[in-house]
């Protein structure tokens, strides 16, 4: 709770023109935004250049901020919104979007860590890698609000009630939502573990 009452202070003092505030939301968040959009879309440039588009929003936004639910339930309400926007304008630009997909596939991925020089067994490390490259693909296949309600809930840790407000639903459709999203992931994955 005392994360919240520090970034609704923060969100305030932006509200009030104070760069410094705003730099270390962008610090404290940057990641964790950075993370979700590179789920959503699986192009690790473009969820960079995204999560700058989710600041920008975030301090266009701030004169009209209140806090009325935690701040990254309001901070994820707009990263969800951007990432529906740029599905639609991937799906308007089928051709480029494929383009980029094929060059974002030689990327380096972000979060990835190097395998430990003493690790066990590189080929179990292997497998382990290639098990979560494909949750990574059945999850990026899965509709807009199911990905999204995944993504909240399972590596972002969001509550139901929480991840409700992010999609604009109630807590009874995110349930069905996430109900729905585990069992076309565990169809999809069947046989992969």
């Amino acid at each position: 709770m005392a994360s919240n009452e520090s970034d609704v202070a923060l969100m305030q003092c932006v509200r009030n023109g104070d760069k410094d505030a705003f730099r270390e939301l962008v610090e404290r968040h940057q990641q964790a935004v950075i993370n979700v959009i590179y789920r959503s879309i699986g192009d690790a440039w473009e969820a960079e250049d995204l999560a700058q588009h989710v600041f920008v929003q975030v301090y266009r936004s701030a004169p009209r901020y209140k806090p009325t639910a935690k701040f990254t339930t309001w901070l994820y309400t707009i990263v969800h919104n951007t990432v529906l926007n740029e599905h639609r304008r991937r799906a308007r630009h089928a051709a480029e979007s494929l383009d980029a997909l094929a060059e974002s596939e030689d990327a380096e991925q972000p979060g990835r860590q190097m395998a430990d020089a003493g690790a066990a067994d590189p080929s179990e490390e292997a497998a382990k890698r290639e098990l979560q490259e494909k949750i990574q693909e059945a999850i990026g296949r899965l509709p807009g609000l199911q990905r999204t309600a995944v993504i909240l809930c399972r590596y972002e840790g969001l509550s139901y009630e929480e991840i409700a407000q992010v999609l604009r639903c109630s807590v009874s459709a995110v349930k069905s939502l996430l109900h729905r999203a585990r069992e076309t992931l565990k169809d999809e994955l069947r046989g992969s573990y």
